[in-house]
């Protein structure tokens, strides 16, 4: 701060001499004559046009002087001082809503690409292992296939377009209207779901909605890759204060070249989504042999 105040107040007496110089150099109409002396060099005009030159030149010099110091602060200012206040809040501010971007397409990443993936490869083994006894079964595992993942290159076109700052294209929204597509592509994955839906789900709409179908999407891809295989209990119920959704299924966990990865990530990415719908989630074990999946979400006019 004291170098930035330096170099103000230099470059401020610098260009203040040198107008000075300009006033008074044309000694003609101060009747008197003018002069100035620096560092032992003296200029002085008697009168005529000499006199007006110099002052003229003292005059834009000063001007010159004044432009070339205000840049030269203003590109100094951020390096000697520092951001402001307001700038470091806005810094802040932008950072803050990247990383909750970011945040937001890595749930949208796990969802949908963590769900397919999973489904294609118990899809993938069904398949195989009917081919040669029921090829019609084998065929509709694999028309089940490329529906997930075709589903699956929209969601991720999408988030990449968001990543690399381009226009994004409308994102891809599946609500629970697109459940029993949902339903249908784990059955041809050999599992065997029993949904119990009630209520009017049409009143449920916008980011509620939509959350819903993540949520329980998300359970689902849980229940097929840590469960034991056995019935899938889906529970969808609509309130007018409430949204019910819960998935059940027996505990257990895969074993040999089969197994699934655990990456830790799906249940604090539940919880954070839920938390955020101001909703309450519990998970764990529901009898000696099952897990349970409970969230309730309450309904708002604004969603």
């Amino acid at each position: 701060m004291l170098l930035h105040v330096a170099l103000g107040w230099i470059g401020a007496l610098v260009g203040g001499a040198l107008l000075l110089m300009g006033l008074t150099l044309p000694g003609g109409w101060l009747r008197a004559e003018a002069g100035v002396s620096l560092f032992g060099w003296t200029l002085r005009a008697e009168g005529g046009w000499s006199s007006w030159m110099a002052a003229l030149v003292c005059a834009l010099l000063a001007a010159a002087v004044c432009a070339v110091v205000t840049s030269s602060l203003r590109w100094l200012a951020p390096r000697l001082l520092g951001p402001s206040s307001a700038e470091r809040l806005a810094l802040a501010a932008e950072r803050e809503r990247r990383l909750a971007e970011r945040n937001r397409l890595a749930h949208e990443l796990h969802d949908s690409i963590g769900h397919t993936l999973t489904a294609t490869t118990i899809q993938a083994a069904v398949a195989g292992e009917v081919l040669s006894v029921d090829p019609v079964a084998a065929r509709a595992a694999l028309r089940s296939i490329e529906e997930s993942t075709r589903a699956a290159l929209e969601d991720l076109d999408y988030v990449l377009g968001v990543l690399r700052d381009q226009r994004a294209e409308t994102a891809p929204t599946r609500t629970l209207a697109d459940l029993p597509e949902l339903l249908d592509r784990l059955r041809h994955a050999g599992a065997m779901v029993e949904p119990e839906l009630s209520g009017d789900l049409s009143s449920v709409q916008g980011t509620l909605s939509r959350a819903a179908y993540r949520i329980l999407q998300e359970g689902l891809t849980n229940a097929l890759r840590h469960g034991a295989g056995g019935r899938i209990e889906v529970r969808v119920a609509a309130a007018p204060d409430g949204l019910e959704l819960s998935v059940v299924n027996r505990t257990g966990t895969r074993q040999g070249p089969g197994a699934f990865p655990t990456s830790g990530h799906g249940m604090p990415g539940l919880a954070e989504r839920v938390r955020l719908l101001h909703g309450e989630i519990e998970a764990g074990p529901h009898g000696p042999q099952h897990w349970r999946l409970a969230v309730r979400l309450p309904i708002r006019l604004s969603a």
